[in-house]
């Protein structure tokens, strides 16, 4: 069985492990609504392909549109509470 005759360091190991790293795939930024997508692919928010068209349907797009909450009324203010005052009992 093999084992290691000595330890190996925190930097001679983590010195190995730098090239063990995952890459980036290329993303650009789409022409028509400025979203970052994969290159060569259809953008996802707006369904456009090199600007050029719209390839998905127009439901996805309503999807990720949000609508505005409704405007909350304000509430009515309440009078503030009547402090009922402590009679001092004497001694």
């Amino acid at each position: 069985m093999a084992v290691p005759q000595r330890r190996i360091s925190k930097t001679r190991k983590r010195m190995r492990r730098t090239h063990f790293k995952l890459s980036v795939e290329g993303l650009v930024t789409c022409p028509n609504c400025g979203e970052m997508i994969k290159a060569h692919h259809v953008c996802p928010k707006c369904g456009y392909y090199a600007g050029k068209a719209q390839v998905l349907d127009g439901k996805l797009v309503k999807k990720e549109e949000k609508k505005p909450a409704p405007a909350k009324k304000p509430a009515a203010k309440k009078a503030p509470a009547k402090k009922t005052e402590a009679k001092e009992e004497s001694k």
